[in-house]
């Protein structure tokens, strides 16, 4: 069964998260999660983003469930000795965003939507998105490693496995993988249009995850990419099974969002990026003109068709009541 509507209406807080109308509902918080303890480590490209241990990430995520903060995404930063050209460690059940995963799930069940990101790049020794096999990028090869690593955050318990590889029918793959191993509840958000932009420098920082070569040209889009590819990229994922569509980066394809939430039927995401953030951070000297600027920002996905959100200013918007 590729399309399962009820895995977006399972929970209360997914619900609340993808039909709740106002903008606070729709907010999801990005983390970056390490090997370790006792790790809190900020990122310098990003102020207020720190990298964590899975103890520490569990501190700030019971702080934000506390602010009414329900939904997070989490990303993987592997360590450079557990790297492989095939991204090995990636779907390991001892790595530190599955444990994390099971963790926050013991503590909070279905009161919390947890979103895990589904690549290969940050596992990989050479931070590509796939698996390199005579000089190039593998299509079927990455495939399989992917539903390797989403079936590994199925049974870790994440709500939401996110593709964000681009690689063409993991959406199906993954769906297929998750449908025979039992995990009916389980959703796909997939990445379906995800350009190779320029506005991914802070997070590549983040997560060690910049290609030691050549670039991503090859899978992600185009920017100079029309409409008709955008909307088929989303259409086919729909078609195959995703139960989110996701459209990064956000501010300069907002005209992207509004095309493609005018033609799928699933809930459309908008990932506000790395490079957007720290661009708001450093043009905005005080709390006052970051309260204007974010807010003019998030009422603008709205307008333009997004259902969820994800964004690093989530935290320090719903701490400091700008919504």
């Amino acid at each position: 069964m590729n399309v399962r509507p009820r895995i977006n209406r399972w929970t209360q807080s997914r619900r609340n998260l993808i039909f709740d109308l106002s903008i606070k509902s729709s907010l999801v918080q990005p983390h970056f999660i390490v090997s370790g303890e006792g790790i809190d480590e900020p990122i310098s490209s990003m102020p207020g983003i720190n990298r964590q241990s899975v103890d520490k990430l569990i501190e700030t995520i019971s702080n934000d469930m506390e602010l009414g903060i329900c939904s997070h995404m989490l990303f993987p930063v592997v360590d450079e000795h557990d790297k492989d050209s095939y991204a090995s460690k990636a779907s390991d059940m001892n790595m530190p965003l599955q444990i994390a995963v099971k963790e926050l799930k013991k503590m909070y069940g279905n009161d919390i939507v947890l979103f895990t990101d589904v690549c290969l790049c940050t596992a990989t020794d050479h931070g590509h998105c796939g698996i390199i096999h005579e000089h190039e990028i593998d299509n079927e090869m990455s495939v399989s490693e992917l539903c390797k690593i989403a079936l590994s955050h199925a049974e870790a318990g994440a709500d939401y496995v996110s593709a964000s590889d681009m690689m063409d029918g993991r959406i199906q793959a993954i769906r297929e993988v998750l449908e025979s191993e039992g995990f009916v509840k389980t959703g796909i958000l997939a990445y379906s249009v995800k350009y190779a932009s320029s506005f991914y420098g802070p997070f590549r920082d983040a997560a060690c995850s910049a290609p030691s070569f050549g670039d991503r040209g090859s899978h992600q889009m185009d920017v100079r990419s029309g409409y008709p590819e955008a909307i088929l990229e989303a259409v086919t994922d729909e078609g195959e099974g995703a139960d989110i569509i996701m459209i990064k980066p956000s501010l300069t394809y907002l005209d992207v969002v509004r095309q493609v939430s005018d033609v799928v039927s699933r809930p459309v995401a908008i990932f506000n990026v790395s490079g957007e953030y720290s661009m708001v951070i450093s043009a905005t000297p005080d709390d006052a003109s970051r309260k204007k600027m974010v807010r003019e920002i998030f009422h603008s996905f709205k307008r333009a068709g997004a259902d969820v959100i994800v964004s690093y200013h989530t935290r320090e918007a719903v701490t400091k009541d700008w919504l």
